[in-house]
């Protein structure tokens, strides 16, 4: 029998690469690794790769085992989830990852500037109904340029056609350097051991005939970021573990 939520939190609180401060916390403690991840913990100068909304920390864990020589950190708040990848990266003795529970809403906290080389983010919930919600929105860009060095390089990959669209949209308005864009990622030539990893819920859409889009683009510290002011086709289907997608209703 598998574990339960309440035993993956006790294990999770007792795991030495886990680190947890939802908004309850973080509004009350400082947190006092900010700006000294690789000198407080990682103890190297590799570069930062962070996984924002990393669920079970499949590609956390994966990009850590291909890249000895950076450090990643899978971001989520949901904690039963990340214990698949933080309990996998224990037991394997992984020393270049890490996992923080927290708000990604107040991922700034948390990094300081320049600390961070690279950020992928796989299989975002689209939140169709406001712009502010999305991890590719210029709100987000906004905090990443806080932490982010010049021109680091953001990953999205995902299923939805209207977070694909949006976001290249948003590259698009402001100028963005644009080092990939697919809208057929198993179909394009480009997939490598890194794009490779496939994720829980990737494997479904996947199965279900889903195509699998890709960006990677770069984040200019320089400029003012503008929305792109633009209607977008809803997503059509329902995805897993997510309220259905519509302009009325989303999973927050």
């Amino acid at each position: 029998m598998g574990k339960g939520k309440l035993e993956k939190f006790a294990d999770m609180a007792s795991y030495p690469h886990v680190f947890e401060y939802p908004y309850s916390v973080a509004d009350n403690v400082p947190f006092e690794m900010k700006g000294k991840w690789n000198e407080t913990f990682f103890g190297n100068d590799h570069p930062i790769v962070l996984e924002l909304g990393c669920g079970r920390g499949e590609y956390t864990v994966g990009l850590g085992q291909m890249f000895p020589d950076k450090n990643f950190i899978g971001v989520d708040i949901k904690g039963s989830r990340m214990w698949t990848g933080a309990t996998e990266a224990l037991k394997i003795g992984m020393k270049n990852v890490a996992f923080l529970r927290t708000n990604i809403e107040i991922i700034d906290r948390f990094f300081g500037s320049g600390e961070v080389s690279e950020i992928w983010l796989t299989f975002s919930d689209p939140q169709m109904k406001k712009a502010t919600k999305r991890l590719t929105s210029t709100h987000f860009m906004e905090r990443y340029r806080r932490f982010l060095k010049p021109d680091g390089i953001i990953h999205l990959k995902t299923d939805s056609n209207f977070m694909f669209t949006y976001t290249r949209y948003m590259i698009e308005e402001n100028k963005f350097p644009v080092e990939f864009i697919t809208e057929d990622l198993y179909h394009s030539g480009l997939v490598d051991d890194i794009l490779g990893i496939k994720t829980y819920y990737e494997q479904q859409w996947l199965d279900r005939g889903l195509n699998i889009k890709y960006i990677k683009f770069r984040l200019p510290q320089q400029g003012e970021l503008q929305e792109p002011d633009v209607e977008i086709e809803l997503d059509s289907y329902r995805s897993y573990n997510r309220s259905k997608r519509s302009g009325l209703q989303t999973s927050k």
